[in-house]
């Protein structure tokens, strides 16, 4: 690879197919992505498929991207009813903690996002139900975008993983204003490895930018497709573009050394003014493209069980809890 490619952003954007490993559509691993803790793999099991996921030393969530699946940990079972697509609904999801074994079962089949984080505590495996996930619209006119918050820092207990979805209208820019999150300054910023990882609705193509906030560091001009990803060690990252009549989903992976779990970010100096432009427009018409269905949940007495198990794990080890907040405070802190 010459010094033009690696400059241009080579090595940080994966093309659908290029990432791919044994039975992942998508495998990112630490190693891999030559940082210390977030992963990313997308599986694709056929009908009737079982996958073995060992987890060693890192926290994951099973995330249905299409289908639904069993996830059977060392001692809980739960069914994800999942999702026709990413485009069509939010979906539940599973966590399964650290040192642990999952067998992940589709009688119909699908495709899952293994969303992963290199930790240190073992927390208990866990439902989460699709009920339950905050929908948060973001910016207003053609900065409109809708995330689903299914595991942001302040609204589902991990020791480091932060993931959330972001559905961006077509013709919309999202991720902006450009920001950042690779240093550590207390109270403004704190230190994120994140992945994005892209599908569009129908095909076609985004772009995503990332530009350097240091010298030397990463630069990417990427046109993204379903299947793609990006990664993201450093750097001022947005805008996300979709293309005009598609819609463009990523979903962000993020994990970081710090002893706060929070996702604070510094907006890009020269675009923040946006921001100031939001209050006197409304939000696009066409969002939300679906909500959080508020129904009655199968699952209820399990997710109930499993929270009552996490709270006699934060009784028997004060000193590695972290208080749960239900619901994030939408504000202008936060891009996506």
């Amino acid at each position: 690879m010459d010094m033009h490619q690696e400059r241009h952003g080579a090595r940080h954007h994966l093309p659908s197919g290029s990432a791919g490993r044994g039975p992942y559509a998508v495998d990112i691993d630490p190693k891999m992505a030559g940082w210390d803790r977030s992963s990313l793999r997308v599986l694709e099991l056929e009908p009737g498929g079982v996958h073995t996921l060992v987890t060693g030393e890192c926290e994951w969530i099973v995330l249905p991207l299409t289908g639904g699946c069993t996830v059977h940990t060392a001692g809980d079972t739960f069914e994800l009813l999942g999702r026709e697509s990413v485009f069509s609904g939010v979906s539940d999801f599973a966590y399964v903690p650290r040192d642990d074994r999952a067998q992940i079962a589709s009688g119909a089949g699908g495709r899952f996002a293994l969303a992963g984080a290199k930790c240190e505590r073992r927390l208990p495996a866990r439902y989460g139900p699709a009920p339950e996930v905050p929908v948060e619209l973001r910016g207003t006119g053609n900065c409109s975008r809708q995330v689903n918050n299914f595991a942001a820092a302040d609204t589902f207990d991990c020791d480091r993983l932060i993931a959330v979805e972001v559905l961006t209208p077509g013709g919309n820019w999202s991720s902006y204003p450009p920001h950042k999150h690779d240093e550590h300054v207390p109270g403004e910023e704190c230190e994120l490895e994140e992945i994005y990882y892209f599908e569009v609705e129908g095909g076609g193509l985004g772009y995503h930018r990332v530009s350097p906030s240091r010298e030397g560091g990463t630069d990417v001009l990427a046109e993204v497709g379903s299947g793609d990803a990006v990664l993201i060690p450093d750097g001022w990252h947005g805008p996300s573009i979709a293309p005009p009549g598609r819609t463009l989903y990523y979903l962000n992976v993020m994990a970081g050394p710090g002893e706060e779990r929070a996702w604070l970010i510094r907006d890009h100096p020269d675009h923040g003014w946006i921001r100031d432009t939001w209050r006197d427009e409304p939000v696009d018409a066409r969002l939300p493209l679906y909500t959080a269905q508020h129904t009655p949940s199968k699952h209820t007495a399990q997710q109930r069980t499993a929270q009552e198990h996490l709270a006699r794990h934060r009784t028997a080890h004060p000193q590695t809890a972290r208080p749960d907040t239900a619901h994030p405070s939408p504000g202008p802190e936060v891009t996506g």
